[in-house]
């Protein structure tokens, strides 16, 4: 096996080891108990943290937040991916999201006492509405993850709350004060499975339909760049689901673009589509062709 070794006897030898963005609680940990039932976690504080693990082979999977309905693409996970560490996506989970108030279990449930709310950034921005109606005078406190606001919450009796998840509520012995408290429904999140080989990933559930995310990078800057780009895709009927141009980090006006097609990869339209682009003068690079799974938690 590669990676991370837990000794729980030769059973667990024989099972992968899947990282997430920890701690306990969050909506990561939610998709990879849903994804990989049985297999063995390891949390970790940030994103780059787990990406590095992968990369170092500490464990054989990584699970990371790529996008969310509501608040778009997580760009630390894609700056990374991209800039630093260039792992394949090897599977996409697309989880519900419901977001609840949670509370000391000794909490009166008053909420004009609530001092302080506590949440990763893009919870509190799903919840914008509800806490602007409801508790306009707390003040708001960004944590790594909804699990570390959970459990900040859960380490003393005290008037404030955090936003997450039901499972945050359990592993914290918390109260949900309030339920589904995010403004639109409907909000999912897109999690990427990274692995340096295919065969580590093992999701016993049916696939929605497979996907192909590639990176492109143009020459320079001119007239109608992206429009030839885009008709590479149109006129094949290749159907892209995301297009989206990040900065290079070499200077100001220097993107790439980040491109889902809703079709695998396979030996006629892509390399077609990569010879046209590179007659243009782009670059192209697959960052993963995977199967996309839609939870149910």
């Amino acid at each position: 096996m590669i990676g991370f070794i837990w000794k729980h006897g030769e059973e667990d030898k024989l099972k992968k080891t899947v990282g997430y963005l920890g701690p306990k609680g969050t909506f990561t940990k939610l998709a990879v108990d849903t994804a990989f039932n049985g297999e063995l976690s390891k949390g970790f504080d940030t994103i780059p943290e787990c990406i590095d693990a992968v990369e170092h082979d500490d464990i054989d999977i990584g699970v990371v937040p790529l996008e969310n309905a509501i608040e778009g693409t997580v760009h630390l996970t894609v700056d990374y991916l991209v800039h630093q560490v260039r792992l394949p996506i090897h599977a996409e989970i697309v989880v519900p999201i419901e977001q609840h108030l949670l509370a000391h279990p000794n909490f009166s449930g008053n909420l004009t006492e609530i001092k302080e709310i506590h949440s990763h950034s893009h919870a509190i921005a799903q919840c914008h509405q509800y806490l602007h109606q409801n508790l306009p005078n707390a003040s708001l406190n960004f944590t790594s993850s909804t699990g570390k606001a959970a459990e900040i919450v859960g380490e003393k009796e005290r008037p404030i709350v955090a936003i997450g998840n039901k499972l945050a509520a359990k592993e914290y012995g918390l109260q949900i004060s309030k339920e589904n408290i995010h403004d639109y429904p409907n909000n999912h999140t897109r999690f990427a499975v990274l692995a340096k080989e295919s065969d580590t990933i093992n999701i016993n559930h049916p696939s929605i339909g497979d996907k192909t995310s590639l990176l492109i990078t143009m020459p320079s800057d001119h007239a109608g760049a992206l429009h030839q780009v885009l008709s590479a895709f149109a006129w094949r009927k290749m159907n892209l689901s995301k297009i989206e141009s990040r900065p290079m980090k070499t200077g100001l006006g220097n993107y790439f673009f980040i491109i889902d097609v809703d079709q695998p990869f396979d030996d006629v339209l892509f390399p077609s589509v990569k010879a046209e682009l590179a007659a243009l003068g782009c670059e192209v690079t697959v960052l993963g062709s995977y199967p996309v799974y839609e939870m149910s938690v």
